[in-house]
């Protein structure tokens, strides 16, 4: 086994050529501009197919750099932060309350599934978890992480295999599904935002266009503005976990930018969301095609038919609590059909995800503020320790106790 371990800078290369190829093979197919497949999931499903063509033909596996993608991630909700406004957070409310309702009903139902697949199977009901919300809701750090909790506890040695499987199916079925259902019920409902298509989706604003461009300096201060919500948060994190309390880095970058933006506006000294608007949306692109390019897709080789049937399980379930169930909670408006196409970005795949999709639906068919609000409110904290707690809550049935 030969492994190729690029540098940050080839990695960024590498991730670069992938979007730019993405974005040219979305542009030049009506079908796929259709199904609203963000471009970064192209290019890096494209990638990750080379990836694993090397795996199996050459036995070369690529490791790509990791650093640079974690920033990137920090600095596009570092963007949704400085862009938010406190007023507009009480728009929550009640939708606000739907969704965390859905996100614990789709947890639920995850994991009720992924027990009756490895059941029919004959396996062991710990990997039914697995296969269930801790990789699709959690991701491959959230899967991971069970994994070796049922490996420690449960002695299955094959649980990191799995729990990385069922990971990575989740991402790329996530990428593939969100869109084109979100999509789906635009059409469907004719639906269409209020604002111009284009303009930038999470901002507070409701919408005048701003066809100028930013200056040199307003994107030098955009960019001074990011790196200091950044700092700010890991500093939150790092006293918050002095004091045994871990907060998601993503969402402490985001409420730093919070902090900051509304304090400049408080001392009107704003700045430009213009420049803030370019620089978000350019860390989003590029962290998921990195990310999505970065996939092991031959994991999933040794176990395909129990997590492709579970895949397919899950992504119905969920599609139908998004459709039938917060689609009409939230009442059938085109916020409710980006909001459903962001939940099932998370809920079947990651936050990224939801977020290329919602920008995807908003550059297409206007912008939905409210739609990025709930989304960003109820996909950071609330999700991770609803997870936990519902599989906590699993992990207590007959099924999973010790055999004497």
């Amino acid at each position: 086994m030969t492994t190729l371990n690029p540098s940050e800078i080839i990695t960024l290369l590498v991730g670069l050529v992938a979007l730019v190829t993405g974005i040219r093979i979305y542009r030049r197919f009506a079908t796929i501009q259709r199904l609203n497949i963000p471009a970064p999931v192209i290019g890096g499903l494209i990638v990750a197919a080379g990836t694993l063509c090397l795996y199996l033909g050459f036995d070369i596996e690529v490791k790509f750099a990791r650093e640079l993608r974690d920033v990137l991630l920090l600095f596009f909700f570092a963007t949704i932060g400085l862009a938010s406004r406190l007023a507009a957070l009480k728009r929550g409310g009640l939708p606000l309350a739907y969704l965390c309702v859905a996100v614990v009903v789709l947890l639920v139902v995850q994991n009720a599934a992924g027990l009756l697949v490895v059941g029919a199977f004959g396996e062991h009901p710990f990997y039914g978890l697995l296969m269930g919300s801790a990789s699709f809701v959690g991701g491959p750090g959230t899967a991971m992480a069970w994994a070796q909790e049922a490996h420690d506890h449960f002695g299955l040695v094959q649980a990191p295999e799995i729990g990385i499987a069922a990971a990575t199916i989740a991402v790329v079925t996530g990428a593939l599904v969100s869109g084109p259902v979100a999509g789906y019920l635009v059409v469907k409902h004719k639906l269409g935002g209020t604002a111009q298509p284009g303009q930038v989706p999470w901002m507070a604003e409701t919408g005048e266009a701003r066809p100028r461009a930013a200056t040199v300096d307003q994107v030098v201060a955009a960019l001074l503005a990011i790196g200091l919500s950044v700092v700010l948060g890991q500093l939150a994190n790092e006293w918050a976990r002095a004091r045994d309390f871990v907060l998601p880095g993503f969402l402490t970058a985001m409420l730093a930018g919070v902090l900051l933006g509304n304090t400049l506006d408080a001392f009107r000294r704003p700045f430009d969301l213009e420049a803030i608007e370019h620089a978000g949306e350019v860390a989003l692109q590029v962290f998921l095609v990195l990310s999505l390019m970065s996939l092991r897709l031959w994991t999933v080789s040794s176990t395909i038919w129990p997590l492709v049937i579970n895949a397919v399980v899950q992504i119905t379930l969920s599609c139908l609590v998004a459709v039938f169930l917060l689609f009409r909670w939230l009442g059938r408006d085109y916020d409710a059909a980006v909001t459903a196409g962001g939940f099932l970005g998370f809920g079947l795949s990651s936050m990224p995800v939801a977020m290329a999709t919602m920008e995807q639906l908003a550059t297409r068919y206007g912008p939905s503020p409210k739609a990025f609000l709930l989304i960003t409110l109820c996909g950071s904290i609330f999700v991770d320790l609803a997870n936990a707690l519902i599989i906590k809550a699993f992990l207590l049935l007959p099924m999973f106790a010790p055999v004497p």
